[in-house]
């Protein structure tokens, strides 16, 4: 049996960040993982946030992945990267995992301020085909090492793979596959650290129906609203949320 310890105040909260996370997904095809874990920060620890966001981003990108028309072959080209987001999960993991909370939610807040301000400001930019298999490697050590720290797996890995050029469909299957991996990786380390507890795994578990509540939501938004503006929307929600977090700590 689960055992919830959190308030009912906490789970209300819970739920509603599942919901928009699930929201924003449908609508742009990415950014459950992040709104939820970056909302969730405001009110417990990065650890635990991490932990209840297994189950809902587990079943949610691979849904995204299987959904898309190139798995075998994004697996054959992309499979350095997923084992670089493996290997640097498990290292950098000490610091989500750690004591020190306060540290935690700062570098969270810095994840955010940083994937905000490339989705906003940054210009795209184009790997060549002759430096993928060099890069691909270190990016998802680079990727895991952020996991690992913060519990966003957002980058380097997004900007990496839209500068790879693949189609639309190939873009966001890769996304899912990287995502998939990434939250499998930091489920393992959680479980492992004793983070992910059976009261965890019941809340995460019940995260998936608004989730998935949003996401319904966001997919019948989708043709009625403008991505682009809700895109930006999006980013500069992140922007000062990220700033929140990361000044909160020293003010």
């Amino acid at each position: 049996m689960f055992e919830f310890s959190f308030p009912t105040l906490i789970l209300l909260a819970i739920a509603a960040t599942f919901l928009l996370a699930g929201l924003v997904k449908g609508v742009i095809g990415m950014g459950l993982p992040t709104v939820a874990i970056g909302l969730l920060g405001l009110v417990m620890a990065p650890a635990q946030a991490a932990a209840i966001l297994v189950i809902p981003s587990l079943v949610t990108n691979v849904w995204q992945l299987m959904a898309g028309p190139a798995f075998g072959a994004l697996i054959v080209r992309l499979w350095p990267m997923m084992l670089g987001i493996c290997l640097g999960t498990w290292a950098g993991a000490g610091v989500l995992t750690g004591s020190n909370s306060a540290l935690a939610s700062t570098l969270l807040g810095v994840a955010l301020l940083v994937y905000a301000a490339i989705g906003l400001f940054a210009r795209r930019f184009a790997v060549p085909a002759a430096m993928e298999k060099f890069l691909n490697l270190p990016i998802g050590i680079a990727t895991g090492l952020v996991t690992g720290a913060t519990g966003v797996f957002v980058l380097p890995a997004v900007p990496y793979l839209q500068a790879l050029k693949l189609d639309r469909e190939d873009l966001i299957q890769a996304l899912g596959l990287s995502f998939t991996v990434s939250t499998v990786a930091m489920g393992a380390v959680l479980w492992d650290e004793g983070v992910f507890a059976l009261s965890l795994m019941g809340v995460s578990l019940l995260a998936l129906l608004p989730a998935l509540a949003g996401m319904w939501l966001g997919t019948w938004l989708r043709s009625r609203i403008a991505a682009e503006t809700f895109r930006r929307l999006f980013f500069l929600g992140l922007l000062l949320l990220g700033a929140h977090l990361s000044l909160r700590s020293v003010l």
